[in-house]
C-alpha cells in the first residue's frame, strides 16, 4: 500500500481544535480583581473594548501591562491613537477607595475617551 491515512490525524486535528475553542475564552482573566456585585444590563460593543483593571494594592494595568497613575494618560492616548471607537472597560477591586477609582476615571477621560464602562459582578 503506497499511500498514508490521514483520516487519525484529521480526527485528532478537529478533536484539538474544538478542545482550544472551549479553553480559549476561560484564558482571558487578566488581573485577579474582587468585582462589586450589581444588576445591571450588559454593554453592547462593537470592537473587544480595552480593559483597565485596578486590583487591591492600588496597581493600574491596561490588560496584563502595568502602568503608572502619571504615566496612564499618555499610554491610552498611544492605543486609541487610530482607534474609531474609543471605549475602555474599567474593572476595580471593591475595597479600593472611591477617591483612587475617580483619579483613574480622569486620567482615561483626560485621554480622550468617550466610552468608560465598569465591569460588576452579577448579584447571585
Amino acid at each position: 500500500m503506497s499511500e498514508i491515512n490521514v483520516t487519525p490525524f484529521v480526527d485528532v486535528m478537529l478533536v484539538l481544535l474544538i478542545i482550544f475553542m472551549v479553553t480559549a475564552p476561560m484564558m482571558t482573566q487578566g488581573v485577579d480583581v474582587n468585582l462589586p456585585q450589581t444588576t445591571t444590563s450588559n454593554v453592547k460593543t462593537e470592537e473587544d473594548p480595552l480593559i483597565l483593571s485596578v486590583n487591591k494594592k492600588g496597581e493600574i494595568y491596561l490588560e496584563t501591562t502595568k502602568v503608572s497613575l502619571e504615566d496612564l494618560e499618555k499610554k491610552v492616548k498611544s492605543i486609541f491613537k487610530y482607534r474609531r471607537e474609543k471605549e475602555i472597560l474599567l474593572r476595580a477591586d471593591r475595597d479600593i477607595p472611591y477617591g483612587f477609582v475617580i483619579k483613574v476615571m480622569a486620567g482615561v477621560k483626560r485621554a480622550g475617551i468617550s466610552k468608560l464602562g465598569m465591569v460588576t459582578e452579577p448579584i447571585e
